[in-house]
């Protein structure tokens, strides 16, 4: 009682304590079918559940694992993913009664793929559920045709359709994370296909080496040897609470082939250690939802590869928020490499204390070990230290989306420096590109990937090719991240709107470029570099510095005093106008100013989607120009030139005085005619 007291007064401490979020707004938002976004669907009528993804190393070919099939996808293709072939594999009328029989809806009994992995340059290696009955099979990779009978599937996939597991394939050898049994009572990690004198392992069941686990992910660090393992479970060394949900790393050793008497068939270099995703005097974010690997940059050390994973909470305090957490390999190898918990067999209660150790837990090469050193890694598999975040602090945190997958990539500007970028997923159903800056994280775009909110199944990323594939319930999609991937992107036409003069070229290609990526972006051995000019201040986002020299070229062109003429907006007098002005992204703010006059609030109204509103009379007719402020930068959006209809029009520009103060843009003064003009309607005086 007095531990559980102590724990509820620490969570309220800790609930008061929290700092305040920063708000995590995406800084452009393109919706469905937004020009410049373009992105590709494939679905079939008799095509559902697209649950696992595989991606041919040429990115030529995507292999899906749906229900009661498995496609081959040609994506090769543009604009367009076509359908090559399709192995139908369902369970027979017999199998479905004998699910239904067990008490299964039917539902739930069709083959759900849930292990999709190549097996070689020539086959691939498949298990579904195959309704409430796990089969594997193996399947060539070019014809899509079985070449042998499918056999039992237990340890390698789950029965249960809405169970997660993880696989991967390392030399021919199948390494799984699911359960074992109908119920689901019994998760195993395990190793199969071995063949030669090496055998099939399994965790030792008897002393619970996992306790209702939730598998997310595997790893193969080749360095290393080891597979690692990414899951979320009941942590017992919390005795004082009732189901407290941990997220754990664990670890085995490829070159582990079972003690000789102790741990026969069994791993003798499982170890597990707590991830724990917490920033200073906040509750963890202890609920794993997915993680993806960053392997080190071109001659670093294995030591350098990054884990980052989304996570969620149990407590109400942090309930419907998302954080992101990264890990790097070296932080979890020292875990596993010092001290370990003591599990008392008889009340199964841990505890920590200084033992003798008989042999270091996890190390490789524990099979020839004595029975005793054996007996003291089976008992002692969880790490004392938990592994604590790069910086010790939250990669990102948003307390308004729910994100349910990542994938992560590391690019290269033209700047020679390496930049972060996690493309996230929100459950709503939008793909959020964020940037990972000195100063955190920013995201720099939203694309919206569905129209209506759905389960997704499995994201993958083709760094090759720049694209990210998407499955889901219905289908997949491709989403193109090469043109997400551009910094700061600040494009000229937005989804809904476009600017009505495309003005200042300068601190738009500083801030992330008016090109399309495809044309303004190479790739090089898998790099993408972006098209940014040497005085880029990224990390900042500081541009006034690296346009001053751009901005003196086009005050030679227009004169230092000057102001090119905007867009022609005819009007009545005692006509209500109406300027817009688009948002240059959704953190600017949007102001207007006129030439050597003040817009007075009698006379004008600022309208809340930035744009203005007066009536025209003889004091309020001339040049009104917007601008856009962002991080201390003003930029040039539209400018109109209000005349009286009764007056000659014009043909050729005009100039206005105008003050020195802001920055002049260098792109050609043009008014831009259609629906970004001003309205104007009649008022009766």
């Amino acid at each position: 009682m007095e531990n559980h007291s102590l724990l509820s007064f620490t969570v309220a401490l800790l609930g008061f304590l929290s700092p305040c979020l920063t708000r995590l707004t995406p800084r452009v938002s393109f919706p469905l079918g937004s020009p410049g976004r373009h992105l590709t669907h494939f679905s079939s009528h008799d095509v559902s559940n697209t649950t696992t993804l595989l991606l041919s190393e040429d990115g030529d070919m995507l292999y899906v694992g749906a229900r009661d099939a498995v496609l081959a996808l040609d994506v090769g293709q543009k604009d367009a993913i076509v359908l090559r072939s399709k192995l139908d594999w369902s369970p027979s009328e017999k199998d479905l009664e004998q699910c239904s029989m067990k008490g299964k809806k039917m539902a739930d009994c069709p083959n759900f793929i849930r292990v999709l992995q190549f097996l070689n340059a020539t086959h691939i290696y498949a298990c579904g559920t195959f309704a409430f009955s796990p089969r594997c099979t193996y399947i060539n990779s070019e014809t899509l045709t079985m070449n042998l009978k499918p056999d039992e599937g237990r340890g390698r996939c789950p029965y249960d359709p809405y169970q997660r597991n993880t696989a991967i394939i390392v030399d021919g050898e199948l390494y799984t994370g699911t359960v074992a049994d109908y119920r689901g009572n019994r998760p195993v990690i395990s190793r199969h296909l071995s063949e030669g004198r090496r055998v099939d392992l399994k965790l030792d069941d008897t002393l619970g080496w996992l306790e209702d686990p939730t598998f997310i992910s595997s790893s193969f660090i080749p360095d290393e040897e080891k597979i690692y393992f990414f899951f979320s479970e009941v942590g017992r060394e919390y005795d004082f609470i009732d189901k407290f949900i941990v997220s754990r790393v664990s670890q085995i050793c490829m070159s582990d082939v079972g003690g000789q008497r102790t741990l026969q068939r069994r791993w003798t270099t499982f170890a597990k250690a707590q991830l724990l995703c917490q920033a200073d005097n906040e509750l963890p974010y202890n609920v794993i939802q997915d993680i993806d690997t960053l392997p080190p940059a071109d001659g670093a050390p294995a030591d350098h590869t990054l884990f980052y994973g989304i996570f969620t909470s149990q407590w109400s305090v942090n309930s419907g928020r998302s954080a992101v957490c990264s890990f790097r390999l070296a932080d979890i190898k020292s875990v596993f490499s010092g001290n370990y918990k003591v599990l008392n067999r008889d009340t199964l209660q841990w505890s920590t204390r200084v033992q003798e150790k008989v042999a270091n837990p996890g190390e490789c090469g524990l099979h020839n070990a004595s029975d005793n050193a054996l007996r003291f890694v089976k008992e002692n598999f969880l790490a004392d230290d938990s592994v604590r975040p790069v910086g010790r602090s939250l990669t990102m945190v948003s307390a308004e989306h729910n994100y349910s997958h990542l994938t992560v990539q590391r690019v290269q500007a033209a700047n020679n420096r390496h930049y972060t970028v996690l493309f996230l997923l929100t459950e709503s159903g939008h793909m959020h590109k964020t940037v990972l800056l000195q100063s955190g994280a920013h995201i720099i775009e939203e694309v919206q990937v569905f129209e209506q909110p759905q389960p997704i199944k499995s994201m993958k990323l083709s760094i090759s090719k720049g694209l990210i594939y998407v499955g889901t319930s219905e289908g997949v999609v491709r989403v193109p991240s090469r043109q997400l991937l551009l910094l700061l992107d600040l494009p000229s036409v937005r989804s809904g709107s476009r600017p009505l003069l495309r003005l200042g070229s300068c601190q738009q290609g500083v801030c992330g470029g008016l090109q399309q990526p495809d044309q303004s972006m190479t790739a090089t051995d898998s790099k993408f570099y972006f098209p940014l000019l040497s005085g880029q201040d990224i990390d900042r986002g500081n541009v006034e510095e690296a346009c001053n020299s751009v901005s003196l070229t086009h005050r030679a062109r227009f004169g230092l005093n000057t102001l090119p003429a905007g867009e022609l907006v005819s009007v009545s007098l005692n006509e209500v106008v109406w300027l817009q002005c688009p948002a240059a992204s959704r953190l600017s703010q949007q102001l207007w100013e006129r030439p050597n006059s003040r817009l007075s609030p009698d006379l004008y109204l600022h309208l809340e989607d930035g744009s203005l509103s007066f009536v025209a009379t003889p004091t309020t007719l001339g040049h009104y120009i917007c601008l856009s402020t962002e991080n201390g930068y003003q930029q040039t959006i539209a400018i109109y030139h209000v005349k009286q209809k009764s007056s000659p029009v014009a043909h050729t520009p005009t100039s206005n005085t105008w003050p020195q103060t802001h920055p002049v843009p260098t792109t050609k003064a043009a008014a831009r005619p259609g629906t970004g003009r001003g309205l104007h309607t009649s008022v009766r005086a």
